[in-house]
């Protein structure tokens, strides 16, 4: 049992929602993100020609990316 609660005192320190029932453990809003994929998301809103075509597909003048 001391396993267990030291598993749930884990768990706890990721701010994760944890929930203790006397039949279980119920973990909630884990949320993984990847740091790399974030950096290309807010480089792709300042990129000038991407903006470009992008706005040349929602005009129907091009339809290829």
């Amino acid at each position: 049992m001391a396993k267990e609660l030291d598993l749930i005192e884990e768990f706890r320190d990721l701010s994760l929602v944890c929930e203790v029932t006397p039949r279980s453990v119920k973990l909630g809003m884990l949320k993984l993100t990847n740091s790399f994929l974030e950096k290309v998301k807010e480089c792709q809103k300042r990129d000038r020609k991407l903006s470009e075509k992008l706005v040349l597909i929602d005009e129907g003048k091009e339809d290829d990316f």
